[in-house]
């Protein structure tokens, strides 16, 4: 006797129907999640088109497997597949070395491991830097760190980045006659998520009447969220921060660094304090 495969097919709907449709559904959710982050983080890499072609090797054996199960007859060949499907198992895991690898390393690096503290330390050294670079060659910068409040909707046209927080990265962004540089950069959860933003200006009245269109736009990006914001004066080289509606300039980089510690970390303690509630 051999395997039918539409009485697989209904014993198979059979096991489903046994279980509670919520659990079914989780089960299917829990699958199609992992499936998503296996391909996307495997996407741009040469696993993803070793796993396609792993796919369609799968597939074609699958469908003369089970030609020759339900019309050939041949269970030497059945018996071979399995086989080989554990054997395939350990292949795997050695093709995909270097993408396991680099999963775990990015495990490994993720906030739950390292700690808020250190994360954020880091991020504040590298808009330091950044800033102290263009401040010094009086390059313009203006940089909206991401609190509670997101700031996607501010860069529906803006150019998308989503690159590890480097001041390598932000100089070369505001280098002038870089096709983003006259524009805003977006940080979130310390990767720089967007370049070429541009922020909402606040009313003339509210700012100096020295202060130009990039100072203007850095006080109304804090008046319309909860950002702290970095703006570097393309005049004098000045060093500011607007938070609130409000602007603290002509800040060193020592300054800098402990108004953003003390920025950020109140931030922190909120977004703790509304998730706790």
């Amino acid at each position: 006797m051999y395997a039918d495969p539409h009485a697989n097919l209904s014993t198979f709907l059979r096991s489903i129907t046994a279980y509670p449709w919520w659990q079914v559904a989780i089960q299917l959710v829990l699958i199609g999640v992992v499936v998503f982050w296996v391909i996307r983080f495997l996407e741009g890499t040469r696993g993803v088109r070793m796993l396609k072609g792993i796919a369609v090797i799968l597939i074609s054996l699958y469908l003369i497997v089970s030609l020759a199960r339900n019309v050939l007859h041949l269970e030497p060949l059945v018996f071979l597949y399995e086989k080989l499907l554990l054997f395939a198992s350990f292949a795997l895991a050695v093709v995909f070395q270097p993408e396991l690898r680099r999963a775990l390393m990015r495990l490994g690096e993720t906030r739950l491991f390292r700690g808020w503290s250190h994360q954020i330390n880091e991020d504040i050294e590298q808009l330091v830097e950044s800033a102290t670079f263009l401040s010094r060659r009086k390059i313009g910068g203006l940089i909206a760190i991401e609190r509670e409040v997101n700031l996607s909707s501010f860069a529906e046209s803006a150019t998308r980045v989503n690159a590890d927080l480097s001041a390598d990265l932000l100089n070369t962004i505001f280098w002038p006659n870089s096709p983003l540089h006259d524009l805003g950069v977006v940080v979130s959860q310390g990767r720089i998520a967007f370049a070429g933003v541009q922020f909402p200006l606040t009313e003339s009245g509210e700012t100096e009447r020295e202060l130009g269109s990039r100072h203007r736009a850095a006080v109304g990006m804090s008046q319309e969220s909860d950002a702290v914001v970095i703006v570097v004066s393309e005049e004098t080289g000045d060093i500011s921060i607007a938070e609130s509606g409000k602007l603290i300039r002509k800040l060193t980089p020592d300054a800098l660094r402990g108004l953003l510690n003390e920025l950020l970390s109140r931030g922190q303690l909120a977004s703790e304090r509304k998730a706790a509630a």
